[in-house]
């Protein structure tokens, strides 16, 4: 659960608009191996920062960029508890594309989910659960 704390600690963490970059979406890359100075904070970051917020606080994580490597870390859960990972489909199911975020809560048609690069910041957003690929529980290392 630290890294689900870790994760509101970053809400409303935002890109900045034009040539300049906000050097706290650049740590996110950084502290998971990438060269934030080579990225743009208009970079797809999700996954840069469900992987710091799990690397600083001692959970498995991917260390990779792609929203769907989280298909390969902890253990398929049906009922998410707050701060599980969810794993959606981008464009279609069969798509390379994802998003990957903390589970805040579930309604009947929609999952929200904290998480980075919504609306281009960290923010709460509902996410129609026909888009839903996976519920992951993470271990801590």
């Amino acid at each position: 659960m630290d890294h689900f704390l870790k994760a509101i600690s970053q809400y409303g963490i935002k890109e900045i608009k034009g040539i300049n970059d906000n050097p706290e979406v650049l740590k996110y890359f950084d502290e998971i191996g990438f060269d934030g100075k080579k990225m743009k904070d208009e970079t797809a970051w999700c996954s840069a920062f469900v992987n710091w917020c799990c690397k600083v606080t001692g959970y498995e994580f991917t260390g990779k960029l792609n929203a769907r490597s989280w298909l390969n870390v902890g253990i398929n859960v049906e009922l998410p508890a707050q701060g599980d990972i969810v794993i959606l489909w981008r464009e279609n199911p069969k798509s390379w594309k994802g998003h990957v975020g903390f589970f805040v809560r579930e309604t009947n048609g929609f999952v929200y989910i904290l998480g980075g690069n919504q609306n281009n910041q960290v923010s709460v957003r509902a996410y129609p659960k026909k888009k839903l690929i996976q519920y992951k529980r993470l271990k801590k290392l």
